[in-house]
C-alpha cells in the first residue's frame, strides 16, 4: 500500500475510533444555576415529628460588617423564594431599600406541594370538601395551621436569630393564598408574631369563610389589634359574571371577600392597626403575586431614595 493511501486509512480509523468512544462516554450533566448568597438550612419540626429546610438568601454587604437586618419570612418557599430573592435585591440596588435577609419555608421533606401547604397553612378541617390527594395512599390533611404557627414562632425563630444577623425585631410575613390564610391565623392570635404582613389573595372562602368567623371572635373579645399589615389582590379575581357569590372555592368573590374583611378589621378602629388594601387591576391569582410583594415591602422597608 502506498504511504499516502495508508495514511488516509490510520486518520479515518482514528476519527472512527474517537467517535465510538465519544458516544459510548457518559456525557456529564448541565451544571445547575445557583443564587449567589443564598444557603440551604435543614431542620427537624419536633413536635410535628416532619422535616424542613429553610432557604436563606443573604444581602450582598452581609460578609463586611456586623449590621442586623430585617428579615422576611416567606412560606411556599419553592416558588416564591426566588422571586422574593430577587424583587428585594432589585429594590435595594435600584430603588435605595434597604438590604434584607429572606428566609423562605420549604413544604416538608418527602410530601407533595399541595399536601404539605393544604395541611400547613389552613386554620381548619373543611366541614364539606370533596378535595383529592396530591400523594397516593394517603388522605388530603387539614387543619394544622395553629401547631406549624408554633413552629415556625418556636423554632424557625430562634435557629434563624442564633445562626444569622438579622433583626428581630423587625420580621415579616409573606404569603400568598392559603400561605396567606396561614398569615391571618398568627394576625387573628398572636399579631405581635411580625412586625409587618403582606398578604396577597387571600382564601378567605376556605371552610365556608371560617376567617370571617374568627375575625369577629377576636373582636368581641380584643379592644386592640396590634399590627401593620398590607393587603394585595389582583383586579380579575372576581366572580363572573352570572354566577352568585358564596364562600364556596367555586364561587368565591375572591376581591370582594378581602374588601369585606379589611373592612370589617378597619370598622373596629384598633389603635394599633395599620392596614392597606392595594388592588392591582389587570392582574390575576396567578401574576399578581410579585405586585404584591413589591408594594408590600414599599409599605414597611425604609428608603434612601
Amino acid at each position: 500500500m502506498k504511504p499516502l493511501n495508508l495514511l488516509i486509512v490510520l486518520c479515518c480509523l482514528a476519527s472512527s475510533t474517537l467517535a465510538s468512544n465519544a458516544l459510548a462516554a457518559p456525557a456529564s450533566p448541565p451544571a445547575s444555576y445557583v443564587l449567589e448568597n443564598t444557603e440551604v438550612r435543614d431542620i427537624r419540626a419536633q413536635a410535628l415529628k416532619r422535616d424542613y429546610q429553610l432557604y436563606v438568601a443573604l444581602p450582598d454587604s452581609y460578609r463586611q460588617g456586623t449590621k442586623r437586618y430585617p428579615v422576611l419570612f416567606v412560606v411556599d418557599a419553592n416558588y416564591s423564594f426566588a422571586i422574593v430573592r430577587n424583587i428585594a435585591q432589585r429594590l435595594n440596588k435600584h430603588a435605595g431599600m434597604e438590604e434584607v435577609i429572606v428566609v423562605g419555608l420549604s413544604y416538608a421533606n418527602g410530601d407533595g406541594g399541595v399536601y404539605s401547604r393544604r395541611r400547613d397553612y389552613t386554620p381548619t378541617t373543611p366541614r364539606k370538601h370533596d378535595y383529592r390527594s396530591d400523594m397516593p395512599g394517603r388522605q388530603p390533611a387539614f387543619g394544622e395551621a395553629k401547631a406549624y404557627g408554633q413552629f415556625i414562632s418556636g423554632e424557625v425563630f430562634p435557629f434563624i436569630a442564633s445562626n444569622y444577623r438579622v433583626d428581630m425585631q423587625r420580621k415579616v410575613f409573606i404569603g400568598h393564598s392559603y400561605g396567606s390564610l396561614l398569615g391571618l391565623q398568627f394576625l387573628l392570635t398572636e399579631p405581635r408574631t411580625f412586625e409587618h404582613y403582606i398578604l396577597g389573595s387571600p382564601s378567605l372562602w376556605y371552610d365556608a369563610g371560617v376567617m370571617f368567623d374568627r375575625e369577629q371572635a377576636y373582636a368581641a373579645s380584643h379592644k386592640d389589634l396590634p399590627a401593620s399589615v398590607f393587603f394585595g389582590i389582583g383586579g380579575l379575581e372576581k366572580l363572573a359574571p352570572g354566577k352568585k357569590r358564596s364562600r364556596s372555592e367555586e364561587d368565591a368573590d375572591m376581591l370582594a371577600d378581602l374588601r369585606e374583611f379589611d373592612g370589617k378589621l378597619k370598622s373596629h378602629k384598633y389603635p394599633g392597626l395599620k392596614t392597606r388594601l392595594r388592588v392591582f387591576e389587570d392582574e390575576d391569582h396567578a401574576s399578581v403575586f410579585p405586585f404584591i410583594l413589591t408594594h408590600g415591602l414599599r409599605a414597611y422597608l425604609k428608603a434612601s431614595k
